[in-house]
């Protein structure tokens, strides 16, 4: 076995189930081996930052590791920006980078993709990773592959590998299983009784829930334990679409002014709120219709459990709830909550299209055929999905950058093998929507919506003067038939609702529907959550 075999094979051991690449002269060695190994399936795209954010979104949809693989210098640092979301949304994505042959690297050349020294990338990506390893010594690279892919799965961020491309055929021996890390048990049995207490002693418990129950494979046993301890469960602005298979007692999405009001009262008013794995962030908090104080919160998140002044360290996430389990019985009886009711039954006439009115039908799809999991852009596609059912979705929801809808619906069908809606705006798509492209050699066929205001309209929202947030119309629904699949451009409901009937009955080719929204037609709760950041932004320090 060879280094990048040994390298594969613990990928797959640890849960990785594809790679996402683009090959550059210093990884083709590398990538050679992938493709002549089969060790696991590679999927070219067309951009760099297409590989990062699809690799992210099949890492964040299962919880497993995400890989993408790319060429040193021009290849990596184009690739950053994905690099930086998946690290900010706690995302295990392992990057694969080719490097200069140890040879080379001491030729006294400049060599090209070199930006200030040779170590300048790794350096960068000291950044945006919790752990890095240069593979520069077969001897050494079992144990630091192990190192570098465990850290990866516990902190659940992202990693940097470096391949000399003189290194990827050297024998190497097999890459040791990753060690199990012991919790000590008597401040884990504290911590646990501590929780139980707060909650006990609490006349307004809630729970609220994000991305970590995900990327640990929470899911099901946070469900279990609002069960049992009779909690209401909201999940917050980033962590939309958890729970979303599983038996929780949801009271829908915390998103202060811009939310149901029912559900902020019962976050805000609560006297218990235990948030698991959630990020304490602007987006998820900002636009609070009362400050939560956290000195009087239970929080579960990095590693560790912090209630008011008192911190336990090193108390992950899962050893938590299953403490929590382990000390609570089932109750016997269904604990159930009032659900929140989302927009159905667009009326199929010859009116504008709002974005209310697409996730009303999309919404009334799903009911008829079944819910189908969510890429989102960020901007007001992302606000809209806050209508739609509560189904799986990945999304940039803190990070919030744009262009990662498209390719990360492509990486979600790849880890899934499911059929994905994807939400972009005109702004975004212009950045990676051509990765659809890409569609036709693997077999995708992802239902595109684009939502084209020919204007980056969020960013208009908070600064309406400026006309440097209009765009032309490029009519994206024309460009879709050279790239291998189907487009229709609809300006009514009644055209909305046929195109997307259309699209669900059509397979194997992915389907476009560039839905045409008059400028400063906002969803409601993107025009909430912006007139909430400004009367904030406007409120007087205290």
């Amino acid at each position: 076995m060879n280094l990048t075999e040994s390298l594969l094979q613990a990928l797959k051991a640890n849960g990785a189930r594809q790679i996402f690449g683009i090959p550059g002269d210093f990884a083709l060695p590398f990538f050679r081996i992938i493709e002549e190994s089969r060790i696991l399936p590679l999927y070219t795209l067309s951009h760099e930052p297409g590989v990062g954010f699809a690799a992210d979104a099949a890492a964040r949809i299962d919880g497993v590791l995400g890989v993408a693989a790319v060429t040193y210098g021009a290849g990596a640092l184009n690739m950053i920006n994905s690099v930086a979301a998946a690290y900010a949304e706690k995302s295990p994505l392992v990057v694969l980078s080719g490097g200069p042959g140890k040879g080379e690297s001491h030729s006294g050349l400049l060599l090209h993709h070199q930006a200030k020294t040779l170590d300048s990338q790794y350096r960068i990506f000291e950044e945006i990773t919790c752990d890095r390893v240069r593979l520069d010594d077969a001897a050494r690279a079992p144990a630091d592959i192990a190192r570098v892919l465990g850290n990866c799965l516990k902190h659940s961020r992202p990693v940097y590998i470096e391949l000399p491309r003189d290194m990827v055929g050297v024998p190497c021996e097999a890459v040791p299983a990753l060690a199990d890390e012991g919790v000590d048990a008597d401040a884990l049995a504290a911590c646990a009784e501590e929780v139980l207490a707060r909650l006990a002693a609490a006349e307004r418990p809630v729970m609220m829930v994000d991305v970590e129950i995900r990327r640990f494979g929470l899911e099901a046993k946070a469900a279990e334990l609002a069960r049992r301890l009779e909690l209401p469960v909201a999940t917050c602005f980033m962590g939309r679409g958890l729970l979303a298979d599983a038996d929780a007692p949801l009271i829908g999405t915390y998103m202060g002014v811009a939310g149901l009001p029912e559900v902020t009262q019962a976050v805000e008013d609560s006297d218990g709120l235990f948030l698991l794995g959630v990020i304490i962030s602007d987006t998820n908090f900002a636009v609070s219709e009362k400050k939560i104080d956290l000195r009087k919160t239970i929080v579960a998140s990095d590693g560790e459990v912090r209630l008011g002044y008192h911190v336990y360290s090193d108390i992950p996430l899962g050893a938590l709830i299953d403490a929590l389990l382990a000390r609570t019985a089932p109750s016997g009886k269904h604990f159930s909550v009032t659900a929140p009711v989302y927009p159905r039954g667009m009326v199929a006439d010859d009116a504008p299209i709002a974005p209310n009115d697409i996730a009303a039908a999309v919404n009334d799809l799903m009911a008829a055929h079944g819910k189908m999991p969510i890429a989102s852009d960020m901007g007001d596609c992302l606000f809209t999905a806050m209508d739609i059912d509560h189904t799986a979705l990945v999304a940039p929801g803190y990070y919030a950058t744009m262009g990662y809808g498209v390719p990360a619906g492509l990486g979600l069908q790849a880890a899934t093998g499911q059929r994905p809606l994807i939400l972009v705006g005109d702004g975004a798509f212009q950045m990676t929507g051509w990765e659809l492209g890409n569609c036709r050699r693997y077999g995708w066929d992802p239902i595109v919506l684009v939502f084209n205001n020919a204007s980056w309209e969020m960013l208009r929202t908070f600064q309406p003067e400026s006309s440097f947030n209009n765009l032309d119309d490029w009519g994206f629904a024309q460009m879709a038939a050279g790239m291998g699949g189907d487009g229709v451009r609809v300006s009514t409901r009644r055209e909305l609702q046929a195109a997307l009937a259309k699209a669900q009955a059509l397979r194997g080719r992915f389907q476009l529907i560039e839905v045409m929204i008059p400028r400063g037609v906002l969803s409601q709760t993107l025009q909430r959550f912006v007139a909430g950041v400004r009367r904030i932004n406007a409120a007087p320090a205290a």
